[in-house]
């Protein structure tokens, strides 16, 4: 990876996660969404799931490739 130059993001498929303070949240390269309350969103990732608590949480947009929480964002666990 290092002598060809590419992301190891790219080259691993590992998730991305972005946070703006405690209300919005972007996710790339996640697989599959496992749960989805308001109180308690789970994706899976390649490797693991990640877990976003909060309150008042939703899903403003998703695609293969991304997605966007947003809410009151408690706590953010890789499982």
């Amino acid at each position: 990876m290092e002598s060809l130059k590419l992301p190891k993001d790219t080259m691993l498929g590992a998730a991305i996660v972005t946070i703006t303070g405690n209300r919005e949240v972007f996710i790339e390269n996640y697989k599959g969404i496992l749960e989805y309350t308001t109180e308690s969103i789970v994706l899976q990732g390649k490797n693991a799931k990640i877990c976003f608590e909060g309150s008042g949480l939703s899903i403003d947009y998703y695609t293969n490739e991304d997605m966007k929480i947003s809410g009151k964002i408690d706590a953010l666990r890789y499982i």
